[in-house]
Parts: C-alpha cells; structure tokens; sequence
C-alpha cells in the first residue's frame, strides 16, 4: 500500500475517533422527541466529557496494545484480553482489596490500584507464553488456548476474592468488574492511562520497522540486524503496563485490542508506522462508540454493563476471525 494511501487511513481512522466522541457529547435522547443534536448544560455536559476522555485513553491504549501484541507474537488473535492480560490485571486489583478488607485498611483506588493491576497484567502474560512456547518456539494456536485458560484462573481468582469481601465492599468491586466508562474518572488514573497509550503509540511508530521485521520469522527478523529479544522484551511489559492502566480506570474491558487492529489494518495495511496510530484512533472509535451505544439502550433496570456489550460484539468477531485464521495456523 503507498504512503499517500496509508496517509489517509490513518487520517480516516482518527475522524471516525472523532466522529464517536462528538456523538457521545452531543447526542440527547430527549422524553417525547427521541434522539435530537444539542449541547447540554452543566453538571451533564461536565459528565460527558469526562466519559468521553475516558473512554477515549483506554480504547486507545487497548487497540495500540493488540496491534503491538498481533506483531511481536506473529498471532492475529492476540489481544490483551484474549491472553488473559485484562482478567491478570483485574485480578490483581481483586486480591488487593480483599487484601486491604483484611488489614482494615481503606479500600485502594486510584493510583493505589496501579501496582497490583500491573503485577497482575504481567503475571498473565507471562503465564500465557510460556504455556504457549514449545521447542523455543510461541506456538500460535497453543498460545490462544493458554491465554483462554489464563484468562479463566484470572476471573475464579476474581470471584474468590470478591466472595471473600464484607458486604459494604463487594457491590463496588462487582460493578468496577462489569467494565464501565466513569463520567467522573480519578485524574491521575485518567492521566497514567492517557500518558501510556501515547507514550506506547510513540514506542510502537518509532519501532514500526523492527515491528515489521518481527512479524516475520526469527532468521529474517535477525537478519535485518533487529534484536528480538529486546523489542519483546520492551514492547510486551509496555503493553502489560499499559492494559493495566485501563484496568484501573475502566475495569476489564473485553476484545476492543483485538478488533481494533483487524480494522485499521484493512484501511492502512500491515505497516506498523501506519497500523499502530490507526489501531490506536480506532481502538479510541470503538470504545466511545460502544459507550455511546450503551446509553440508547434501556434495560428495565438502568444501562446495559460495558463490558457486558463490548463481549457480547467482541465475541461473535472472535470466533469468525478464529473460523478464518485456525486454517493457516495448519499449514
């Protein structure tokens, strides 16, 4: 694909990010009219544009860290989610606060929740590649399956520990484990979340060659003189980090990393330069836009869970792409 075409996929993928913030700010459902373009007045407005910056760091960070994760592992199903790095973080935050209910101490948030979110994040992917290396080897289909087994010690782990909480402290952390947009987000969460999906998107465009390169076999990878081991070894804890930021700020949100990537690579190819700020502005377009959806839709009882909708798309994306790539894994 030519520059001057990636150029303008990228560009699209950043107006469709923008497209979905301006819908969720200013689309209002108003009794007896339906749906009408208007600005509200504060404290709504304030809400929003809390929600909207929200949602937009961590779709951000989600999407630069499947379209990092997809290249390094040479694994078009690799995603912080699918390899159990969403559910690792989430699990370090469960065990923190039922750790903190036992000492009597104040329930952790903010940056309190960053330390064990990243231990957990890590945990889980180190855990998901060495289930997955045989011979020396990641091997790509072993790979999926251990992230799914990690994954599920990850959420039981998160089950126990909510179960083991007092009463007062468990609906706090069972709404914060449905995944959910905050339209009053804790700064620094907001800022550690925004600060490392740009400073990862910065690390992904300045190492797009070495990306390009590890996307294909070690032997051709070494032979264009990349270090392999280290841009692993780098981009992997960065990815870790970053997911764990998203998980303080949003709770676990499920397959926005791994559609992200599919979608920017149809408009801007397989060239990381291009791909990482495209996954990282359509990672951003998913995840407000599944916020803004979530506001249409009326379940009796209040609006639906974010987690619940981007799982419920998200999985049906899956199991095609798995239906499409299980074939090549085989040859």
């Amino acid at each position: 694909m030519r520059t001057g075409r990636r150029a303008l996929g990228v560009g699209a993928c950043i107006a469709l990010a923008a497209g979905a913030v301006a819908l969720r700010l200013a689309v209002v459902r108003v009794p007896g009219e339906g749906w009408v373009l208007g600005w509200p007045g504060e404290p709504i407005a304030g809400f929003r544009t809390g929600a909207a910056m929200t949602a937009a760091a961590a779709g951000a960070a989600l999407g630069v860290s499947g379209a990092i994760l997809q290249g390094v592992l040479r694994n078009p199903l690799a995603s912080p989610f699918v390899l159990g790095v969403t559910s690792g973080a989430g699990a370090g935050v469960a065990v923190a606060a039922l750790l903190a209910a036992i000492a009597g101490a104040a329930a952790p948030a903010g940056p309190a929740l960053a330390w064990p979110a990243t231990i957990g994040a890590l945990a889980a992917l180190a855990a998901s590649l060495t289930l997955a290396r045989r011979h020396g080897t990641v091997d790509p289909t072993t790979l999926v399956l251990g992230g799914v087994i990690v994954g599920a010690v990850s959420a039981a782990i998160t089950t126990v520990a909510e179960a083991m909480l007092p009463p007062e402290r468990r609906g706090l952390l069972m709404g914060w484990m449905f995944g959910r947009v905050p339209e009053m987000p804790d700064p620094s969460a907001l800022r550690a979340c925004t600060i490392a999906a740009l400073a990862l998107t910065g690390l992904g465009c300045w190492w797009g060659r070495a990306l390009d390169a590890a996307s294909m076999s070690d032997d051709e990878a070494r032979s264009v003189g990349v270090n392999l081991g280290l841009v692993r070894g780098v981009l992997l804890a960065a990815c870790g980090i970053a997911t764990a930021t998203t998980v303080v700020l949003c709770g676990p949100i499920a397959f926005v990393g791994l559609l992200a990537p599919h979608l920017a690579r149809g408009l801007v190819g397989a060239t990381h330069r291009a791909l990482v700020p495209a996954s990282a502005a359509t990672g951003c377009a998913l995840l407000v836009g599944a916020d803004a959806l979530r506001q249409w839709i009326d379940v009796g009882t209040g609006r639906l869970p974010l987690g619940a909708l981007t799982a419920a798309l998200g999985g049906v994306a899956f199991l095609i792409l798995l239906r499409r790539t299980a074939g090549a894994w085989g040859h």
